[in-house]
């Protein structure tokens, strides 16, 4: 999943110097005044208690509230609150986060035929906000709208196109498909039954359909792209009105029950979500109260990090969390000249990392990484293929014009993306631009905003190779937090895609390709990891990314809202199914 964070005077604190233990208790505990990392080790402000309005704010707009359609972390965490998938993942802090366990499913799955047919059972008496009948069926719609109708809802991952068994029989999704049938390897021989066929075994399934795009759509409500502006609720909370740009307000679902739902808790009354506030705006009404998140959970600007690490005070509200992100400078393997692995190879050396971390805000935002997979997913081993060597604070880069005239490119210009509503990811790629300066490389900055950076700009291979765009800015988070669920949708050839792409680099190596397929089938985890293992330095051998940082956050946490754990399984956000508001 997608997304990224910025000043540094503060080398000299580290996530240890913020390190401390959390709060939890009864019905309603704690008074806000938990210390510094809290939320990463356990539950800050436990409460049961319910009412008030929870306030959200983002600094932009996303690119859908379509939990078909989006592919950010933050939508896939907070569309949970209208949006049931099979599978999800429990609150809890740090990695305790990444459980998974059954939602709308009433089990996980059960596999057979060598882990290529997967049946779940959908719990019975969930019902919509209309109050009509969740079923089956609509779980199977969800996924074909949201995987082969790429021509209308192209944001999000297309892992079951990939692997349903029948996708290469021409299947045009629902909205051009004229048969009742619809996609042959996925049935619902009943309504609270559903049965996935795939080409080959996949032993992460259960973790695949964790994603929104198995939240059931009923297909008389669906309106293609326009559904997110209307989204049929099978959560704890409905939408009450929906201004494009504006607010999103969610109200209870008179139809949900705690009976059919062992995670929600449906505290607030009403949850309000303003877009478009500017980030420093965000920070000073989560410090004043009257925000309660910041969406995005990128952490404050630069500005109010600085204040918030010399507050002792206000530093007991942060909370600095590894969220197995990576921040990183793609490069075009399409595009001239990086086309020419030695030209990318001279890139890896003559970034100057120390220089990005110090614009991403220091070492508290993230440790200077050397490989694809992030240090705390499993499967990450150390190892630097490009070392870097400096001169006290000078970066020599001898190897890198070694490489660069290997390269024979001779001096060029190129361009470099980044999005503006990301200040800290603007700051990293004007670092990174005076990094290249000095072998040749003369690259212009266009920046554009997070929600149409993938649907429009970075994610579009053609409007790349128009735009002459060589080096893209990007941050990662895992997809879901194994190896494969990282690795997949931005190394796989397979994953390209014309729109909403996220293989940035658009690799497509057949070795790299070969081994995802073949591990993701293997059932042993540990030979899985190996797998995933070798998959990373096949990738930096390829030289088709630079990784800058581990990336972590800095969260600022509201003592007004109850229920907040930091979670890394969504990149170390907060959980946002159960936060309420304090009375």
């Amino acid at each position: 999943m997608r997304r990224s964070v910025p000043v540094a005077t503060i080398a000299a604190i580290t996530s240890a110097g913020l390190l401390l233990a959390g709060c939890s208790g009864g019905k309603d505990s704690g008074s806000g005044s938990a210390e510094a990392n809290a939320a990463t080790k356990g539950v800050v402000n436990a409460s049961d208690t319910k009412g008030g309005t929870l306030n959200y704010a983002l600094s932009d707009a996303p690119e859908s509230f379509d939990p078909g359609n989006t592919y950010y972390a933050f939508i896939y965490n907070f569309s949970r609150l209208y949006a049931r998938p099979l599978t999800t993942f429990k609150p809890g802090p740090g990695a305790k986060g990444n459980e998974l366990v059954p939602d709308l499913a009433e089990s996980m799955g059960k596999a057979s035929d060598g882990g290529k047919t997967w049946t779940y059972k959908i719990r019975k008496g969930l019902k919509y906000d209309d109050g009509s009948a969740i079923t089956s069926k609509d779980v199977k719609y969800a996924v074909e709208r949201s995987n082969f109708a790429r021509d209308t809802l192209s944001l999000g991952p297309n892992y079951f196109q990939q692997f349903l068994k029948d996708n290469d029989g021409g299947y045009k999704g629902p909205y051009k498909d004229k048969g009742k049938e619809g996609l042959k390897s996925i049935e619902t021989p009943d309504d609270q039954t559903i049965v996935f066929h795939l080409k080959k075994p996949f032993a992460e399934f259960d973790y695949l359909v964790s994603a929104p795009q198995t939240a059931p759509v009923p297909q008389a409500k669906d309106k293609g792209a326009d559904y997110t502006k209307s989204v049929v609720s099978s959560g704890s909370y409905k939408y009450e009105s929906y201004e494009e740009g504006k607010q999103l307000t969610l109200v209870r679902n008179p139809h949900w029950s705690a009976k059919t739902d062992p995670l929600r808790k449906q505290l607030p009354d009403k949850i309000v979500l303003k877009l478009k506030v500017a980030q420093s705006t965000i920070d000073k009404d989560l410090q004043s109260g009257t925000t309660h998140v910041d969406l995005a959970g990128r952490g404050v600007d630069g500005q109010t990090q600085a204040k918030l690490l010399v507050d002792s005070k206000e530093k007991a509200n942060t909370d600095n969390a590894l969220g197995q992100r990576l921040v990183y400078t793609a490069i075009n393997t399409k595009v001239k000249p990086f086309d020419n692995i030695e030209c990318r190879k001279a890139v890896e050396y003559a970034i100057d990392k120390k220089a990005v971390q110090t614009s991403l805000g220091g070492p508290i935002r993230g440790e200077i990484a050397s490989t694809v997979l992030p240090s705390d997913l499993d499967g990450y081993q150390k190892y630097d293929l490009y070392p870097q060597k400096y001169k006290g604070d000078k970066l020599d880069l001898t190897e890198a014009k070694k490489h660069w005239d290997k390269c024979g490119a001779g001096k060029v210009d190129t361009t470099i993306l980044a999005r503006n509503d990301r200040q800290d990811e603007v700051d990293a790629a004007t670092s990174v631009i005076d990094s290249l300066k000095k072998i040749g490389v003369n690259a212009k900055i266009q920046s554009y905003p997070t929600s149409k950076y993938f649907s429009d700009y970075a994610g579009v291979p053609k409007f790349n190779k128009k735009n002459n765009v060589g080096l893209i800015m990007m941050q990662w988070g895992s997809d879901f937090p194994t190896g494969y669920g990282y690795l997949q949708q931005i190394l796989n050839g397979k994953a390209i895609s014309q729109s909403g792409n996220t293989n940035l680099s658009e690799l497509d190596d057949p070795e790299i390709n070969k081994l995802l397929d073949s591990a993701i089938a293997n059932t042993d985890k540990a030979a899985r990891e190996k797998a995933y293992a070798e998959i990373d330095k096949k990738a930096m051998e390829q030289a088709a990314m630079v990784p800058l940082t581990y990336f972590k956050v800095l969260m600022y946490r509201s003592p007004k809202a109850t229920n907040l754990v930091s979670t890394s399984a969504f990149s170390g956000e907060y959980d946002y199914l159960n936060v309420g508001v304090k009375k």
